[in-house]
């Protein structure tokens, strides 16, 4: 994904900090999704980006962890999640927990909860490069969860 150069931010980017920065008083440099290149390119990328964090820098990525819009129950935020979406969230949510995030790079391999949980990519690797950043022993918190429309993970993670 590149963004338009008329545009300014890609609404990945101005979506999510508006509200956490509404003043607009940080500086920011966003990073596009190679699309060529497969989920452990990007987790691999993610792992690069480690000493920004030495730097005082935060690394802020945007997505979902669960992102079908095709089977969202438009109307009906409050439906309860497919099985499929339940699953892959619980699944990815206990090896992040137990400290194994790098087996979700392998996402693609975990059977048909995932392929429906992660139809396409470009909502999924934004988590991949914050999951990257923890280093060992890091603990790591979930401040936002839950599933709307059936089918839309809002599960955040933090670092740290």
């Amino acid at each position: 994904m590149r963004p338009c150069p008329d545009r300014g931010l890609d609404h990945g980017v101005w979506a999510v900090l508006c509200h956490v920065f509404p003043d607009a008083d940080i500086p920011v440099v966003q990073l596009g999704i190679d699309s060529r290149q497969g989920a452990e390119f990007h987790w691999e990328l993610g792992r690069k980006l480690q000493p920004l964090r030495d730097e005082g820098v935060l690394v802020f990525g945007s997505g979902n962890l669960v992102h079908n819009l095709h089977a969202y129950r438009w109307g009906d935020e409050a439906a309860p999640p497919f099985e499929w979406a339940q699953r892959f969230e619980d699944k990815a949510r206990n090896l992040m927990m137990e400290g194994r995030s790098a087996e979700l790079a392998g996402y693609l391999e975990m059977g048909n909860d995932a392929r429906l949980s992660v139809p396409s990519p470009d909502h999924f690797i934004p988590l991949l490069y914050i999951l990257a950043l923890q280093r060992e022993g890091e603990r790591l918190n979930i401040p936002v969860e839950g599933i709307e429309g059936g089918s839309l993970s809002l599960l955040g993670v933090a670092i740290g």
